[in-house]
């Protein structure tokens, strides 16, 4: 939402500067992005929250600062004059035969108007709010929106059949041509606008009007419709269509039915301003469910519990005033300033659909009043504090992640179904079902994540999109899924890494982060269970030659690799990206297991010796083999088996690679005579090859 300082000021006479109105606005609750002066003065440009959909006009952002400033608002009334002679009501005639998704209707008729480019402080004002000039009658409707924060929308009231307007649910398959030219296919979920019989689309309420009865250059009668749609369907019916427009955010997120009439009447006047033409007298209304306001009770006490601290009379009483609340004191002491026992009765405004509890009151008074006036403390615990059952386990993990360079994240689990299926296994489709939102906020973000690989993938992307070229990041959440009727919701850590595994120093050369360097990780982190075991394989969206499977006692945990080249293009990654994911539950036991059954045992008072083995291996054998022969010999003086080096060149044979490995012995016994270690290295050599045909290099 743009804010033009000059246009607030219709409606308030605030002396503060754009700069300085801005840093309040934020300090009380609305996200400003920055101000900006331009050849239409200073622009403040406003993130409004979904729960605050009556600052999306400047009257709605004018109320906040009168609540900030204390200062008086000037009241929307406008008067248009009307024709003596003509009634609306025998001109148009409305009928609602879907309440549920229409709650009011209002039409006004402007006859004889003369349709021409706009003034130029209207189209100066909506240039700077980022709205382009079409003709006077139409950048109205836009002006009033942004004005009073309600959508209009005008038609040619010579193109609406017999005068008719009937507001009704779309019949399935029904399709019609909307203001931006394009045929769109509605549901039985839609609400539609249609005249004559109601066989003919005049546009779908909330979201866009109809090509057919557009105003142009040749419009003499204009209807001036102002209604209130259904949140919820409007937002569902802007999804399906996939087509979100300024109405659609307003009415999506909920605007004041009581402000339908007044927006018409504006328009009314703004139109014989500034394209002439008679008002025909009265209006067409149909409000079938008016809601009475609703009682909300605000107490001292409950204030202070919750904030800590106090708030004088006086300044809850205009605060609540100044948004609308019209707070009254009900208590027995209404006399006594500061009373523990204070109570306020406010009367909930049409405009604040979100202010329904006590607590909802207490936030608007603390964040006029000022969120920095109250002092820092917790409040008081309801029950006694107590570390999550896999807290300890959890920290640990968490600093060993962090002790290897990388990142915490924490993502939305909303993500595209599309993207999400890339990363799924293949055996989810036959046992689980990922799982859709019935309502969702986009078609972006249309299932829970059903693996935690979706969003780690989004976060390298957006970072790389940004110039953040090293990478290591990890994520600790859940994914979802459903089996059945059943929801599943498992505890996973997800880790993504690209870029530079080291950078260039004064002795060493820079080198890219390779899957050896994955591996290494999640070795660190197996570490803490007693290690991994590692298989070959992995899902399809992994490089089939740098991959894995890891498991924990032969329970599956979790694949680990670098993104396949097939994968990584579709979501525009332009290096090379790994990614891992693990289960926490069976490695929380596990590291729990590991600490309950570790035991003390002296440092050795005799020295290790350590033998070198330069063996040329066969292309496919793993060290996992060597390492499984060599424990096989049983040769309880072994304390360790290492990999130092690995080569592929000159001097190795064709299908063959050189692999360095280093074996440490030690005894708790006696020192290691050169006979017993040359008799070890004897039998580690006969083991691996006639178990794996190597071979000890000679050059």
């Amino acid at each position: 939402m743009k804010i033009i300082y000059n246009w607030l000021k219709d409606f308030i006479d605030v002396k503060a500067s754009p700069d300085e109105l801005a840093s309040r606005l934020a300090l009380s609750g609305t996200n400003v992005g920055g101000v900006e002066n331009g050849p239409h003065g200073a622009v403040i440009d406003a993130e409004v929250s979904s729960n605050r959909p009556d600052c999306l006009g400047h009257y709605g952002i004018a109320r906040e600062v009168s609540a900030i400033y204390n200062l008086p608002l000037k009241r929307v009334s406008p008067k248009p004059p009307e024709s003596s002679a003509a009634k609306a009501s025998d001109a148009v005639r409305v009928e609602i035969l879907s309440p549920e998704f229409c709650g009011r209707f209002t039409a006004r008729v402007i006859r004889g108007v003369r349709i021409q480019p706009s003034p130029q402080w209207l189209r100066d004002r909506l240039e700077a709010s980022g709205v382009a000039s079409i003709s006077n009658v139409v950048d109205i409707s836009n002006y009033v929106m942004l004005e009073l924060g309600h959508p209009l929308h005008t038609y040619d009231y010579d193109k609406v059949r017999d005068h008719r307007i009937i507001v009704r649910k779309a019949k399935p398959g029904e399709k019609t041509r909307t203001l931006d030219g394009v045929e769109r296919t509605l549901d039985s979920g839609m609400c539609v606008i249609s005249d004559g019989d109601g066989s003919h689309t005049q546009g779908v309420g909330g979201v866009m009007g109809g090509a057919e009865s557009e105003i142009s250059f040749s419009s003499r009668n204009v209807l001036v419709e102002c209604a209130w749609f259904d949140p919820i369907a409007t937002r569902r019916a802007s999804r399906n269509l996939k087509l979100h427009t300024e109405a659609s955010t307003r009415f999506g997120r909920g605007a004041d039915p009581e402000m339908a009439e007044v927006a018409s009447r504006r328009a009314a006047e703004l139109i014989l301003q500034l394209a002439g033409g008679e008002l025909l007298s009265g209006v067409v209304d149909v409000y079938p469910d008016k809601r009475a306001p609703k009682k909300i009770l605000v107490t001292r006490r409950e204030l202070l519990r919750v904030m800590g601290a106090d708030v004088p009379d006086k300044q809850i009483e205009s605060s609540l005033a100044a948004l609308g609340f019209a707070p009254v004191r009900v208590d027995q002491n209404r006399g006594a300033e500061g009373s523990l026992l204070a109570a306020w009765e406010c009367t909930q405004p049409s405009w604040r659909s979100d202010v329904e509890r006590e607590i909802d009151l207490i936030e608007e008074v603390a964040r006029i009043y000022g969120l920095d006036k109250f002092p820092p403390r917790l409040p008081d615990a309801r029950q006694g504090a107590a570390r999550l059952p896999h807290y300890e386990a959890e920290a640990r993990l968490r600093e060993r992640l962090i002790g290897l360079g990388y990142r915490e994240i924490l993502t939305i689990p909303h993500v595209s179904e599309d993207r999400d299926a890339l990363f799924r296994p293949p055996q989810f489709q036959q046992k689980e079902q990922p799982a859709r939102l019935s309502n969702p906020l986009s078609e972006e973000a249309n299932v829970l994540k059903s693996t935690g690989l979706a969003t780690m993938a989004a976060a390298l992307e957006w970072n790389l999109s940004r110039g953040q070229r090293n990478l290591r990041l990890f994520e600790i959440g859940r994914h979802y899924r459903l089996r059945g009727a059943d929801s599943i919701e498992t505890p996973i850590l997800t880790l993504g890494a690209t870029g530079q595994a080291r950078e260039k120093g004064l002795y060493d050369s820079a080198r890219d982060y390779a899957f050896a360097d994955l591996k290494g990780d999640l070795d660190v982190l197996g570490a803490l269970a007693n290690g991994f075991t590692w298989n070959e394989g992995g899902p399809a969206w992994l490089h089939p030659a740098r991959r894995g499977r890891f498991s924990l006692d032969s329970e599956s945990l979790g694949e680990a690799g670098e993104l396949t080249r097939r994968i990584a293009d579709q979501l525009k990654l332009r290096q090379e990206i790994f990614l891992a994911e693990l289960q926490l539950l069976p490695l929380y036991s596990a590291i729990r297991n590991a600490k309950e059954t570790r035991r003390y045992e002296p440092i050795p008072r005799f020295p290790a010796v350590e033998r070198d083995f330069s063996l040329l291996l066969a292309d496919g054998t793993h060290f996992s083999d060597v390492i499984e022969a060599i424990r096989a010999l049983g040769i309880r003086e072994i304390a360790s088996i290492e990999a130092v080096d690995l080569f592929r060149g000159k001097n190795v044979p064709v299908g063959q690679y050189s692999l360095l490995v280093r074996v440490t012995f030690q005894s708790r016994e006696t020192t290691l005579t050169e006979a017993q270690l040359t008799d070890f290295s004897a039998r580690i050599i006969a083991a691996l090859e006639k178990q794996l045909d190597a071979h000890l290099r000679s050059t």
